[in-house]
């Protein structure tokens, strides 16, 4: 409920590696460049030419280099850096281990295509994922590139293991950009503006919502009412849920609505989906979200976190859900990628020996004991609701307690005046009225601070700007 702010086996040694074939050496052409040219000015002059519109950015500075929770643009300017690369950097931003294993794989190889020459590290990262993933029953993954593409597999077995077309997804949950996964996406804009029709056979139920009346009974009448009315029980292949929304406002499931939609999809057939790609690998305290709840789903889809910084993504289920799909029809040319599987295996372990579960759970205490306080101090009847799992915590702002009105723009300046001061925040929420904690979990209580520091003067600089 929304309430004010006060509250091994030894191995035989390797061979050595050959030395690379000697080759003449070419002459490759240095365009120099002035501090000028090489300014974030200059370089935004030239990302407006050169890259589409629609791609955003949110922040008009350029990254020169980063180390755990810190970044420095290419003028020399330090920013403590909250966003983690939008939740990808749970590990933070070049963490040795990670760092050490990618560099070692590309001395290896970088790519032969798993589906034509496929290599251990894929294997063993299957291995793991199976292992870490909840539910005592057989597993299998399947690895990809990026999130949407983990979800529309997901779809994708889901459809073919049950026969059935249907997919339900909920108001406010986000699941990529492709135009399948935008079907699934609840919210218009900036997301699905423009770029309909959308694939057919997906379906809208309400998200339990306080700031909306909507509590678990009216969701779950809401379901039913979608099976009544537009989604043949019989005909729905899966339901996708969040277990924390991400886009839509770091929200989590309450735990009773989890439990019930395990108990409809077993009464129906229906498999369920937990898309843990921003809520997984450590964010909530717990390797997935939907293990805070009890509940074990069909279908995981993971991402971002999962190898610090690489790009890799995946599927986790049920063995013979997962094996639904004759061979062939699941794979990717760069699903799996063997430098980005070495990374992701790195990541996973020093989650598990530098204790970023528990790490994870202690800082959104903390987060929530401080904002708690800068909000009774600096920013009374502002700061509507503070809510999440772990470290994965959004703080809502209002224009006023008595209208709970969200107010946007506060965000907005909040995240400007924050990056002057050289901190990086990202709003999130249907109405983009909540800022959003996406801190590498390995950044130190001192980084943290003085994030927190920086958060309330730009609170402050927010609410005293005329422009706001």
């Amino acid at each position: 409920m929304a309430t004010p702010a006060t509250e091994k086996a030894s191995k035989p040694a390797a061979k050595k590696p050959r030395k690379p074939r000697a080759t003449k050496p070419r002459k490759i052409a240095v365009v120099s460049t002035t501090p000028e040219e090489q300014s974030n000015a200059a370089l935004l002059a030239r990302r407006e030419a050169a890259v589409a519109r629609g791609v955003a950015s949110a922040a008009p500075v350029f990254a020169d280099h980063a180390e755990n929770a810190e970044l420095w643009d290419v003028e020399g300017k330090r920013y403590i850096d909250f966003a983690g690369g939008i939740a990808v950097l749970n590990t933070g931003h070049r963490h040795p281990a990670v760092i050490a294993a990618a560099k070692a794989q590309e001395d290896k190889f970088t790519h032969t295509s798993f589906q034509v020459v496929p290599y251990e590290s894929y294997v063993a990262l299957a291995e793991k994922l199976n292992s870490l993933a909840p539910g005592d029953h057989a597993k299998k993954s399947l690895l990809v590139t990026t999130g949407a593409e983990a979800v529309e597999n997901a779809v994708k077995i889901a459809r073919a293991a049950t026969g059935r077309p249907g997919v339900i997804a909920f108001t406010g949950g986000y699941h990529g950009r492709t135009l399948l996964t935008l079907g699934m996406t609840g919210k218009i804009s900036p997301y699905k503006k423009d770029v309909g029709p959308f694939p057919s056979d997906i379906f809208r139920a309400p998200f339990p919502s306080v700031r909306d009346g909507i509590s678990v009974e009216d969701a779950l009448t809401g379901l039913q009412n979608l099976f009544l009315t537009d989604a043949q029980p019989d005909r729905i292949a899966a339901i996708i849920i969040e277990p924390v929304l991400g886009e839509g406002g770091y929200t989590p499931v309450p735990f009773e609505m989890m439990r019930a939609l395990r108990e409809i999809c077993d009464q129906h057939g229906i498999l369920l989906i937990s898309d843990e790609i921003q809520a997984g690998f450590g964010r909530t305290g717990t390797w997935f979200a939907i293990e805070h709840s009890g509940v074990v789903p069909d279908l995981i889809t993971v991402a971002k976190s999962m190898a610090g910084g690489y790009p890799i993504a995946g599927v986790i289920g049920r063995a013979d859900v997962m094996d639904a799909m004759a061979p062939g029809g699941l794979g990717g040319t760069y699903g799996g990628n063997p430098v980005a599987c070495a990374a992701a295996l790195a990541a996973i372990e020093a989650i598990e020996s530098e204790g970023l579960l528990a790490r994870s759970l202690a800082l959104g205490a903390h987060f929530r004991t401080r904002f708690a306080e800068i909000g009774a101090r600096v920013a009374p009847y502002r700061m509507w609701d503070i809510r999440g799992l772990g470290a994965m915590l959004a703080v809502e702002f209002v224009t006023d307690f008595d209208t709970a009105t969200p107010d946007a723009a506060l965000v907005k300046s909040i995240c400007a005046h924050a990056l002057k001061r050289g901190l990086i925040l990202l709003g999130c929420g249907m109405h983009g009225n909540a800022l959003r904690i996406m801190v590498p979990l390995t950044a130190s209580d001192e980084i943290i601070n003085e994030g927190l520091a920086i958060f309330e003067a730009a609170l402050a600089d927010a609410l005293a700007d005329p422009a706001t």
